[in-house]
């Protein structure tokens, strides 16, 4: 009976250092048979799944509005006249009704500017005229191509004060239009338009009594996004 014992005792230990310990019984993973545990795990997944799903989603709204900010934005800064843009013309009604203010006499001064990459030569045909609200004005600029291979340009354009750029209404211009110039062309480019009235009754624009409109000229590739109005 000792010997049993001893035999018994020999099957369930094990020699360490320290002398005798006894053997852990192996460790078994069992999987959960509980139903409940499997319908969280599925619910899970399916979180997980409608998660990256929004992601890759947003992810592809991002890339398509980042194409668009740039037309949205122009016809909001038109709208508000914000970042020196100037405003789209209000329609016949508008040039109907309005009263020009005789006793307030604003200098109107031209600039023009071409980008690094284009080789034209832009210009105002006329440096500075006088307006006054509420009536309609036509200026003119000139651009040539002194190349010899047709180049394609295309301009954007600013305010200054920015503050008045709500005011200054543009009936017909050539921003934002691909302007198409032949080997050694040269094409007179007109910019029609009038300050509004309410000009002259806004408090902030008491001590303003010069507006500078410039254009600048950039070569219309591919691909290529131009500055935003105003802060180019």
């Amino acid at each position: 009976m000792a010997l049993r014992a001893v035999s018994l005792c020999r099957a369930v230990t094990r020699p360490c250092y320290g002398g005798w310990t006894a053997l852990s019984p192996p460790v078994r993973w069992v999987r959960s048979s509980n139903p409940f545990t499997r319908q969280q795990e599925e619910e899970w997944r399916r979180r997980n799944r409608t998660v990256l799903a929004y992601i890759a989603a947003a992810a592809v709204g991002m890339v398509g509005m980042s194409y668009a900010a740039v037309p949205l934005y122009r016809l909001y800064c038109q709208a508000t006249g914000l970042g020196g843009t100037t405003g789209a013309g209000r329609g016949a009604e508008r040039l109907q009704e309005m009263r020009p203010v005789k006793e307030r006499v604003l200098k109107v001064t031209f600039n023009a500017d071409v980008h690094a990459g284009l080789q034209w030569n832009f210009r105002p045909q006329q440096s500075e005229i006088y307006v006054v609200p509420g009536e309609t004005a036509l200026a003119f600029y000139k651009a040539k191509n002194p190349t010899d291979k047709p180049i394609i340009g295309i301009s954007t354009y600013n305010v200054v004060p920015f503050e008045a750029g709500q005011y200054f209404n543009k009936i017909q211009c050539f921003c934002f239009e691909e302007q198409w110039l032949n080997p050694q062309e040269e094409v007179d480019m007109p910019v029609f338009f009038y300050i509004d009235p309410e000009f002259a009754e806004d408090p902030k624009m008491a001590k303003v009594d010069s507006i500078t409109l410039s254009y600048t000229f950039f070569e219309a590739k591919e691909g290529q996004h131009l500055p935003l109005p105003g802060f180019q």
